[in-house]
Formats: C-alpha cells, structure tokens, sequence
C-alpha cells in the first residue's frame, strides 16, 4: 500500500504568518494560501538535511525552509494559470486565479518570490557566505536554468511525444531544481564538506525525478478529490509524461529505479541519514 506524505510531519511551518500587504484583495489572497499549506516537503528536505549534516537540528534551517516554501507556492500559483497549465484545482480547493482572479495570482505569486529572497536575508544565524551561497543556490534553481526554463520547455513538449530522455531534462529543472536546491540549502546551513553536498546533490537528483515520475503515475491512477488538483489534465492536454512515454509499469519501474539510486547515494551517510531516507520512500510510494 501507498504512503501519504500528508500529516508526517512533526512542525508545521507557517512561511506566511510574517508577509503583510497593504492592498486588502493581496492579503485575503495571502491568507487563502495559508489555509492549504501543502506537503511541505522541500522545508522538510531542508531541515532533514541540515540535521543529517549537523547530528541535530539546525536553527537556521527553520526560516530558510519557509523561504523555500514560499517559492515553490509562487511557483504553484503561477503553474496554474490560463496561459501555463490552466488547471481550476489546486490542494483541493480552488486555484488562487479562481478563488480571486488573474491579475491577483499573478501579483501574489510575485510577491511571494520577492518575499522568499528578503526571508533569506534576514537570517541572523547564517553567516555572510552562507546566506550568499544558499541565495545562489536558490535563485539558480528558480530561474531559467531551473524552474523557469523547465516549465518552458514543458509547455513547448505538449501535444507531442517526446523522449525519456527529454522528460529527464524537463523535470530535472521543473520539478528537480528546486528540491535539489532544498537538500543543498539545508547542507549548507550545516556547514557540509564538498564531498558531503555532492552526495546530497546525487540523492536529489534521484529524488526529485522519482518524486515526478510518481506523480505521473498518479494522475493516471488517483482521483482529483485524493489529490487535491486535477486528475487525468496530462492526458487532456496530450501531454508528454514518463507514462505515456513508458506505459504504467514501466513508469512505476522508473520510480523505484530512482529511488533506489537516491537511498544509495545516501549510503555513506550510515544512520544518520534514516529520516531522508524514509521521507525519500514516502516520496515515491505514496498515493497523493
């Protein structure tokens, strides 16, 4: 059976208790989005990661978590939208363009990048060259040679098949990025050694793909009221997808294929590294 990764979690961040706005159609909209919070899963890899490095928990990896959160929700918000993806659900509610309007989402989901990037200087616990390599590190995995370029070259694929190899490339950068730059983030708040961020970096890559292909293999298999958004959108849009592209088995194939390769590359890491590698099954075998 599937795990969840809803509800496994001890500390539930709250990365928008701190934003305020003037404009009162930005704040409701600020405090929809804090209503449905999400998995928080890369806050967590932030934080796990930290802790595997430090042998403890690591305080700086609290608001560097909320930081990363609140990208990845911009990111969500601006996904959804008419001219991206257009989907109508988002976390099981209504997505933020819906429940308000375009130009609301748009403004919002900018907001909360620029918001994300202020949070992380204003980090008393990190250091001056932590806070600016984890800036780095971030703003890589956002921009065109992340997020942004692999959400670009997923909108080119729709509506043609193309290559596993592709897809790789794709949501390496879409999907990938951001998770990478989570596990790194939270290394770097511990002050990891180079060959320690490498191996991180490994299990990331891994990782973020497996996380993917999963949720390929789920907006086949699962509904839209057990996954919070719209189930079978991939299929409508004739969307390229490792299931489409590998039929179902062999997407699932792919996923522990991933997996396996990310629990490896935590190898070295003995023990210590329990927490990844549960939340990294979690990841993969789960049903939401």
């Amino acid at each position: 059976m599937r795990n969840t990764l809803r509800g496994k979690t001890s500390t539930r961040m709250e990365p928008f208790a701190w934003l305020t706005c003037p404009d009162p159609r930005l704040t409701e909209a600020l405090a929809y989005l804090a209503q449905h919070p999400g998995k928080q899963l890369r806050s967590r890899l932030v934080r796990l990661s930290a802790e595997l490095i430090a042998g403890k928990p690591v305080q700086s990896a609290e608001p560097v978590g909320e930081a990363v959160e609140l990208l990845h929700t911009y990111s969500l918000v601006h996904d959804d939208l008419p001219a991206m993806d257009d989907d109508d659900l988002r976390r099981g509610h209504p997505t933020l363009h819906r429940a308000f309007d375009e130009a609301t989402a748009i403004l919002t989901g900018d907001g909360l990048q620029a918001a994300a990037f202020q949070r992380l200087t204003e980090i008393d616990s990190l250091n001056a060259m932590q806070q600016l390599e984890i800036l780095r590190v971030v703003s890589t995995a956002v921009g065109f040679q992340g997020m942004v370029g692999g959400q670009a070259l997923d909108l080119g694929a729709e509506q043609q098949a193309v290559s596993v190899d592709a897809l790789r490339k794709i949501h390496h950068l879409k999907t990938g990025a951001l998770i990478g730059a989570s596990v790194e983030a939270g290394a770097i708040c511990a002050n990891a050694s180079e060959d320690a961020r490498r191996a991180l970096l490994r299990f990331a890559r891994a990782i973020g793909l497996a996380f993917q292909v999963t949720d390929d293999v789920l907006d086949v298999t699962g509904d839209s009221q057990s996954l919070g958004k719209t189930a079978g959108k991939d299929a409508q849009a004739r969307k390229s997808t490792y299931v489409s592209t590998l039929g179902l088995n062999g997407a699932q194939d792919e996923a522990e294929t991933l997996l396996a390769e990310a629990l490896n590359a935590l190898g070295g890491f003995g023990t210590k590294a329990e927490s990844l590698r549960q939340l990294a099954q979690q990841m993969v075998r789960r049903d939401t």
